[in-house]
């Protein structure tokens, strides 16, 4: 019986508009939870399911999201990108779109694997993440007028169809609660990569610094490297005048400091008050638990994703992108 069932058996059955079960379905966001929960109640008793090939001809689309994955290393995975391609798988599901992971071939540019999709029709639009300044991959499919929504800020004169954690911010909240624990000597502890969201937390400690009233100093390492971030540290704490609070960049460069404290006999949350940014599985069981801020993944994965289903279904891109704020988490490093 369920297969015969039309979208206007179950808006009789419901009691609501056959636009109020088409918004359950493909745009929940536009419900208030009450309506939401009594329509999701009434399709899930009689078994609805669209037809997804009529949805399809009818609309224009392929209910098909790419994501352009980065890169990364099997045997050691990023654990925070791992966490954001689960938040968009399930914020795509919840609203009737699959996720298609794409990557070039050997040889082939993001660009020319981004047009073979494009060329083919099989995709509705694009999700990036990892934006840089001048992100060819944003310049690209801005030229050709395809829909893309991106994790991170992309550059003014370019679709502004973004979402990203306001890191500058979080940081500034993170040197406030050194501030508050009497720290007066701070340093921050980063990369010199280049990358975006380094430069917002480095703008954020000296923002934070400034609004204190606190002495700070600024450090990088030049890449990921343990042994280097170690010894970067290690100076750091030998130094004369050493700091008693340390902001780190990330919680990857949070790690070597703790290595670093241990071969200098400081003690982190008693000689060295240490907080981080992006709230890595393995924080909370270092010892001490490491203050950090956590990337509300969810958050910014629906964000995403409704933001791209304007422009896909509604026609609408958005003018201005969306700055989520960090969560921080206060463990034991903080002192």
């Amino acid at each position: 019986m369920s297969t015969r069932l039309t979208i206007e058996d179950v808006a009789r059955a419901a009691g609501v508009s056959r636009q109020t079960i088409s918004n359950a379905l493909n745009a929940p966001h536009r419900l208030k939870a009450e309506t939401l929960e009594r329509v999701s109640a009434v399709i899930e008793e009689l078994g609805y399911r669209p037809d997804q090939s009529a949805r399809s001809l009818k609309s224009g689309t392929r209910r098909i999201i790419a994501y352009l994955t980065p890169e990364d290393d099997p045997a050691n995975p990023n654990p925070l990108m791992g966490g954001f391609l689960e938040a968009v798988v399930a914020a795509a599901g919840e609203v009737g779109y699959r996720i298609l992971l794409l990557r070039p071939r050997p040889g082939q540019s993001q660009e020319q694997a981004i047009d073979e999709l494009v060329a083919a029709r099989t995709v509705d639009g694009f999700l990036l993440s990892d934006i840089l300044r001048d992100d060819a991959r944003v310049a690209h499919l801005a030229a050709q007028g395809v829909p893309f929504a991106a994790f991170g800020r992309t550059a003014p004169g370019h679709p502004q169809t973004w979402v990203d954690v306001d890191s500058v911010q979080a940081v500034i909240d993170l040197v406030g609660l050194l501030a508050a624990r009497g720290h007066r000597r701070v340093a921050f502890l980063g990369s010199s990569t280049g990358q975006p969201w380094m430069d917002d937390r480095r703008e954020g400690f000296l923002a934070g610094v400034r609004r204190h009233g606190m002495s700070g100093q600024e450090f990088s390492v030049p890449g990921d490297d343990p042994a280097g971030i170690v010894t970067a540290t290690r100076a750091m704490l030998t130094a004369r005048n050493r700091p008693t609070g340390l902001v780190a960049g990330g919680d990857w460069l949070a790690l070597g400091v703790y290595a670093a404290a241990r071969a200098e006999g400081l003690e982190i949350g008693r000689d060295l008050a240490l907080v981080s940014f992006d709230d890595l599985p393995v924080t909370a069981f270092l010892q001490p638990a490491l203050t950090t801020v956590r990337l509300p993944l969810r958050r910014i994965a629906e964000a995403l994703v409704s933001r791209l289903l304007q422009i896909v279904e509604e026609g609408v891109t958005p003018q201005a992108g969306l700055l989520l704020p960090g969560e921080p988490v206060i463990r034991e490093s903080l002192g």
